[in-house]
């Protein structure tokens, strides 16, 4: 199994899968357990993984490939390095504690568990590929099984929703294949993304389409595609309704692994292929990372809807990963090298990826926890509910407190290396996020004192509290949070020296080429 590792994590959910297609569907544990076990394995694999990782490289490692299509010099070809294996080791956790979380459902079991292994299969293979062919299959597949998980098991406006989201992700995926097929065509017929890194500087410099640079366009297509899933701003309104449609556990895999997918497809492919397009668009993205912060974090603040006040947190919180991104240009800046912001940017928005996996599945699932009891996530329409369930109360402080970026917990980590490492090249920008971080406290603390603080509603006072099933689920993400937020070098020296390739590589071809016409 360890031979083909990267292999046994895609296609082990795929094995779990079949196996519930031969499971009689009036055997809904055995279907649960099936899909447990699988996810469990899988968790083990990336931990094995993570293990026998080599941090003193930034390169491609437990590589495995084989040819697939030749005809089109398309291969099966999976590999990990410091910006995957992040994502690669919170997809089977999230995915593992997410079969618990869906543990009480009763509609047509078999298919739920069954879409949700082909959606796990479909999240990792996005992160392991390494031929953009295959990395366009995984990102579609993706599509199908959510659709009908929140078509089918959401809420009362659940096919709506669905239809909002495929028609936002179908959009994204036709302008990333326009992208693709334009890079294949000029960079040499190929479609594997290391040779696609090494070529496609020089192979589109000078290029032009329609008097405008090829750079430009392939690169607007790809950061639309992947914006959609980020979301950034203005392309976000899919995501609330999604949110608040899906069930809990399909929300949090949706905010904590697909929306990474953008940032990562963007940090991969944009970063990787068209590095001097960075240098172009890199302000805008700095402005659009700023957008996403306050607005994301104003809309959170209106919000009733306790989960969708942790949707638009959402948003609020990839928006200091953008602030990140965009600070790898410090590395080479006209206000002189910094490379020390460059990596500490850098490696804050890949922090930020993981933690605010962590931190959003938490929320999510104890949006999820009071939504069976209470049968409504009306803030208002709560009060009082520390004494009535106050170990409940306890993990929702801890969690609100991770969101709104208390020192000691991981979220504050990241958040501070992202302003860190944007401040030498875009000030004014960061000096107006840091409000996103007093608009966080705002909404969190606001939320807080009005579910559990004041006279207990008395429709609630035979209210259970949290169970053993739920803290399985969310306790592990608390502990994570707060080690990280303690002790964070184990993952920085994780992601360490990709996050100096990737500066290395943008930095060399931004100086080299030159601008852009």
């Amino acid at each position: 199994m360890e031979t083909h590792i990267l292999s046994w994590l895609v296609w082990l959910p795929i094995v779990g899968m079949v196996a519930i297609a031969f499971i009689p569907r009036e055997k809904s544990e055995v279907i649960k357990i099936v899909a447990a076990v699988t996810t469990g394995l899988q968790l083990w694999l990336a931990v094995m993984l993570w293990l026998r990782f080599d941090t003193t490289t930034g390169g491609m490692q437990f590589m495995e490939q084989a040819e697939w299509i030749p005809t089109f010099n398309i291969a099966y070809k999976l590999g990990v390095d410091g910006l995957s294996l992040p994502m690669v080791l919170l997809t089977p956790l999230l995915s593992f504690l997410a079969i618990f979380v869906s543990w009480n459902i009763k509609k047509a079991v078999k298919g739920y568990f069954a879409l949700f292994l082909l959606l796990d299969t479909g999240m990792i293979g996005v992160f392991l590929s390494m031929d953009f062919f295959l990395f366009y299959v995984f990102w579609e597949v993706m599509l199908l099984p959510m659709y009908f998980l929140i078509g089918m098991w959401g809420g009362p406006q659940r096919e709506y929703a669905a239809i909002k989201f495929f028609l936002f992700t179908l959009v994204g995926s036709v302008l990333m294949l326009i992208a693709i097929l334009a890079l294949y065509f000029t960079c040499g017929r190929t479609f594997d993304i290391q040779l696609l890194i090494q070529t496609a500087p020089e192979a589109l410099d000078g290029v032009l389409w329609w008097g405008i640079s090829a750079i430009k366009v392939i690169w607007v297509l790809l950061f639309i595609g992947f914006a959609i899933k980020v979301p950034i701003f203005p392309l976000h309104t899919w995501l609330p309704l999604a949110h608040v449609e899906a069930p809990t556990a399909i929300s949090v895999i949706l905010a904590g692994i697909l929306l990474k997918m953008g940032l990562y497809g963007l940090l991969r492919i944009n970063y990787g292929m068209l590095p001097e397009a960075v240098w172009w668009f890199v302000g805008t993205l700095a402005v659009l990372g700023l957008i996403n912060v306050i607005w994301g974090a104003l809309c959170a603040l209106a919000q009733t809807d306790l989960k969708k006040m942790v949707a638009y947190s959402s948003i609020n919180h990839m928006g200091y990963a953008l602030l990140g991104m965009a600070a790898v240009v410090a590395a080479g800046s006209i206000h002189g090298t910094n490379i020390g912001a460059a990596q500490a940017g850098l490696s804050g928005a890949i922090f930020q990826m993981f933690n605010h996996g962590t931190i959003a599945a938490m929320l999510f699932i104890l949006v999820g926890v009071i939504y069976d009891r209470a049968h409504h996530r009306d803030i208002n329409g709560f009060g009082g509910l520390a004494k009535q369930m106050p170990v409940y109360a306890g993990v929702v402080a801890v969690a609100f407190f991770a969101g709104l970026g208390l020192p000691g917990l991981s979220g504050f980590i990241s958040e501070f290396m992202c302003f860190v490492g944007a401040f030498p090249v875009f000030r004014l920008i960061v000096i107006l996020s840091t409000l996103g971080i007093l608009l966080n406290a705002a909404y969190f603390l606001w939320a807080y004192q009005r579910i559990f603080f004041g006279k207990l509603n008395e429709k609630y006072k035979d209210l259970p509290d949290i169970n053993g099933r739920e803290l399985f689920a969310v306790v592990p993400l608390a502990v994570i949070t707060l080690i990280l937020g303690v002790y964070p070098r184990p993952f920085l020296d994780l992601i360490k020296e990709t996050v100096i390739v990737i500066i290395n590589h943008v930095t060399l071809y931004g100086g080299s080429i030159g601008p852009l016409p």
